[in-house]
């Protein structure tokens, strides 16, 4: 009865989600039909100890305060400052700054296929400090895309490689390497620097190499001539701030980094000190370019505006996945799952990409990473101990995977958003991130190999 409800459920999300129906409401819901069934079925209890308040009906509504008051204490507030910073940074035009400065030198690459290489290393650069798959390849089409069309590259090899702008959510400022950090019980900046760091500059010079042989390929196959779309260039934004601008970006992760185990500091910089040490120090840049205190003041509402966004759409997604992870957990659902891939026979390694290729689809599925990793990243502890491996080695690999299968969705926003600004179809944007994703997912499960 348990595993038959929980499948019913769970192919009720799938459902709901790919008809796009407001993601945190189905989540939340299909939690509480959760929780409802495994109170009704007498299973364990849904709180225990201080935490349940005596009856388990009333702790199905409980398991959201308190998951809700824990996640927005800690790492809630962390996703928030980040999407703060962010806000403001896009507000004071800090991300122009640094696109201006670091896309300066490929103005002087005369091959478009080389040039297509670099520009995408220049979009992993900024990806670290602009967070935001939507935002960085909106500001990719305003700053490197015309530039990319003068040269003589073609409008859907400029959208393959703008398409692949966060193929890999990385830093300490991601909302997925967030949670994966604090999953595995680490610091986001240990997490970057010593997990994803080697993976991500590793696949990053391979995928850079794919582009140029996969978009000339495509070119030739559909007949590309150069300088096809010269008339779509469009002039550089002439209100882009003082280049000085470019350094306030990334602050936080000088800070994040600097103060932190790696270095081993004996100061400690958390993520969200960094942020609002970063934001003063940005609306001093403000004070001395205006002049006006006033303004420079008002502005702060624009870091408030970023957090309480990110709070409507990041961390009630968390909060939601992690109760509807409660229920199967309740109910279950991930006892039997666990003990079920056991005895299929597979291997570790199989499992792991059993689960990669998973939350994978979901991602494809949802057009969202966060929406597939904050659905199961709650599960990935109890899975890990059943399989008797760390936890990092299934977080990694599933939290890399996630952004493979969102960047090759045709309803991914980001993809939506830059074939709507080209006006090409997203199918047509996705034929050029497909193949790089492929090679992407086969360096990740390599990966997977060598570290078990």
């Amino acid at each position: 009865m348990a595993i038959s409800i929980a499948i019913v459920v769970v192919a009720w999300v799938v459902y709901m989600i790919i008809k796009k129906f407001y993601p945190q409401a189905v989540l939340l819901t299909a939690g509480m039909v959760l929780l409802f069934a495994a109170c009704l079925l007498g299973h364990t209890p849904i709180m225990e100890g201080k935490q349940s308040c005596g009856s388990d009906f009333f702790d199905i509504f409980n398991t959201i305060s308190v998951l809700l008051s824990s996640r927005v204490a800690g790492l809630g507030l962390t996703i928030m400052s980040i999407a703060g910073f962010a806000k403001y940074m896009e507000h004071i035009g800090a991300s122009k700054s640094l696109f201006t400065l670091v896309a300066l030198p490929i103005k002087h690459i005369k091959s478009p296929y080389i040039l297509l290489v670099f520009s995408f290393f220049i979009s992993q650069f900024l990806v670290v400090f602009i967070p935001s798959h939507a935002g960085l390849g909106l500001l990719l089409m305003v700053m490197l895309y015309p530039i990319l069309i003068r040269s003589g590259v073609s409008k859907l090899s400029a959208l393959g490689v703008i398409g692949c702008a966060q193929y890999m959510d990385v830093g300490p400022g991601s909302g997925n390497a967030i949670l994966a950090a604090n999953i595995c019980g680490l610091e986001p900046s240990v997490y970057f620097v010593n997990h994803q760091l080697p993976i991500f500059f590793i696949t990053t010079l391979i995928i850079g190499i794919t582009h140029f042989f996969v978009q000339k390929w495509w070119d030739k196959k559909e007949g590309f001539c150069g300088h096809e779309y010269l008339t779509e260039i469009t002039e550089q934004d002439e209100n882009c701030p003082p280049l000085v601008y470019a350094v306030l970006p990334i602050i936080p992760m000088i800070l994040i980094l600097g103060f932190s185990p790696i270095f081993y500091s004996k100061i400690k910089m958390d993520v969200v000190t960094a942020m609002f040490l970063s934001t003063f120090i940005s609306m001093v840049f403000e004070y001395v370019r205006s002049k006006d205190f006033r303004s420079v003041l008002k502005s702060l509402q624009y870091l408030y505006d970023g957090m309480g966004k990110s709070f409507a759409t990041v961390v009630s997604l968390i909060v939601a996945g992690e109760v509807f992870a409660a229920g199967l957990t309740k109910i279950g659902a991930v006892d039997i799952l666990t003990s079920s891939v056991q005895n299929l026979g597979f291997g570790i390694h199989s499992l792991i990409i059993l689960f990669c290729i998973v939350i994978a689809g979901c991602a494809f599925l949802m057009g969202s990473g966060n929406a597939a990793f904050f659905s199961f990243a709650a599960l990935a502890p109890k899975i890990a101990a059943v399989m008797h491996i760390d936890v990092i080695t299934l977080v990694l690999p599933m939290q890399i995977m996630t952004s493979f299968g969102r960047v090759v969705s045709p309803i991914t926003a980001a993809i939506v958003a830059i074939a709507g600004v080209a006006d090409v179809s997203p199918v047509q944007v996705v034929k050029r991130t497909a193949i790089p994703m492929a090679v992407a997912a086969l360096i990740n499960v390599v990966f997977i190999f060598i570290n078990l």
